[in-house]
């Protein structure tokens, strides 16, 4: 008997709409903080309801829902707390400083991976980080307007967008 392919398309697939269930039950779940067998009810023909729409709209046909879930990307989230908290302090530094030492920058990066995913979650990561903004993304070019010039040095380094490229590779 022939072992099934984990890399079919069928099976990414299914895992991109269980995966999808599963975020969508547990933000259910989360936010509704109620667990009566009603509301459980509810939140799962929701849920339901959502997965059908997204079958109807061809969301799961389409590359760009191939995100890379697991442990490397709850580690990039882990990593990317500990930075929006870091820059946070310095930005409420900043502002609480009598003299306001801001040095406005503006920065084209190319973003070191090519699928659009990627390059979406490196734009949105760099706008999530206090201090720093994605104004557009073109052609896997991300500009990016820091309110410091420390806030630009840190994302010319590369390491936010190291951390983003890696993902896809693990």
């Amino acid at each position: 008997m022939r072992k099934p392919d984990l890399h079919s398309p069928q099976i990414s697939r299914l895992a991109s709409i269980l995966t999808l269930f599963v975020l969508l039950s547990l933000t259910w779940i989360m936010w509704s903080g109620y667990f009566t067998s009603m509301l459980l009810f509810l939140g799962l023909v929701s849920c339901a309801l959502c997965i059908w729409l997204a079958l109807r709209m061809r969301f799961f046909d389409d590359y760009l829902f191939s995100m890379p879930v697991g442990m490397g990307l709850l580690g990039y989230w882990i990593w990317l707390l500990r930075e929006v908290i870091a820059s946070s302090l310095a930005v409420t530094r900043i502002v609480l400083s009598p003299r306001l030492p801001i040095s406005p920058r503006i920065a084209r990066i190319r973003a070191g991976s090519d699928h659009p995913y990627d390059q979406v979650l490196f734009a949105n990561s760099i706008t999530l980080t206090p201090g720093t903004l994605s104004m557009d993304l073109d052609d896997g070019v991300i500009t990016v307007h820091s309110l410091t010039e420390d806030g630009m040095r840190d994302l010319l380094s590369g390491e936010m967008n190291r951390r983003v490229t890696a993902l896809r590779r693990k």
